[in-house]
């Protein structure tokens, strides 16, 4: 099993600045992370997957 990540190591895999990631928690919005005690923490497959599923659509 791969590692987990960290809030930085999502914010430099999807190429945005850390505070988004934790704005996006707080709108229920991104790659589904867990909380191990105080600190969060990702499945990197689980951000491959949730990106994956991203719309292609240009805003």
């Amino acid at each position: 099993m791969e590692n987990t990540w960290g809030p930085k190591e999502v914010a430099a895999y999807l190429g945005v600045p850390v505070q988004t990631i934790y704005q996006w928690r707080t709108k229920n919005y991104g790659p589904p992370g867990r909380r191990v005690g105080k600190h969060v923490r990702y499945l990197p497959d689980e951000v491959r997957e949730w990106f994956r599923g991203l719309s292609t659509d240009v805003a």
